[in-house]
Formats: C-alpha cells, sequence, structure tokens
C-alpha cells in the first residue's frame, strides 16, 4: 500500500508542479511586507518607501528563483528515469499517416 505523504512532502510536490506561481506568490508577499514596514519607519519620502520595498521584493524574488533552481535540480538528480511530461502527452501518440 502507499503511504500518505507528510505535509513537507506534499507542499514540496506543489511547489515543483507551480514554480513560477510560487515565486509570484513570495514577490506579493514581500513586497507587501516590505511596504507596510517602510510606511511604519517616519522621515522618509513616499518614492524612498515605493523604491526600497521594490528592492527588497526583488531581492525576494531572485532569492525565491534561487530556491526554485535548487529544487528544480534535486528533482532532476533524484528522480526516476520516467517521462516528467508524460501526464502531458496524449496517451495514444501521434499517428504519422502518409
Amino acid at each position: 500500500m502507499v503511504e500518505p505523504k507528510s505535509k513537507i512532502e506534499s507542499i514540496r510536490e506543489w511547489v515543483v508542479d507551480h514554480k513560477l506561481r510560487t515565486v509570484g506568490c513570495l514577490w506579493l508577499s514581500g513586497i507587501a511586507g516590505s511596504i507596510a514596514y517602510n510606511w511604519s519607519q517616519p522621515g522618509m519620502k513616499t518614492s524612498v518607501k515605493i523604491i526600497h520595498a521594490r528592492l527588497h521584493a526583488q531581492a525576494l524574488t531572485l532569492a525565491a528563483l534561487a530556491g526554485a533552481a535548487a529544487v528544480e535540480y534535486y528533482d532532476h538528480r533524484n528522480r526516476a528515469e520516467a517521462d516528467p511530461y508524460a501526464k502531458f502527452l496524449p496517451a495514444d501518440g501521434y499517428s504519422h499517416k502518409d
């Protein structure tokens, strides 16, 4: 019988299947958190606060992309030889008729 997946394993599998969505959500939460933090700092212009928020979110996005690359590398090294894209291809294949 197949053992149920742990919470960490199911999250890791979702991240592997939705890399760009994960990076986008991380960027959005990073910029929202950075704007919230910068707005609590007095004595800065609004334009400087927005620029700082964008820079913080950009750094977080680069870290997320590096993490996604590491996950992809890890999966590529530890994946079975089965075709990972088989679920997207038709089961009957393509017929080559002349």
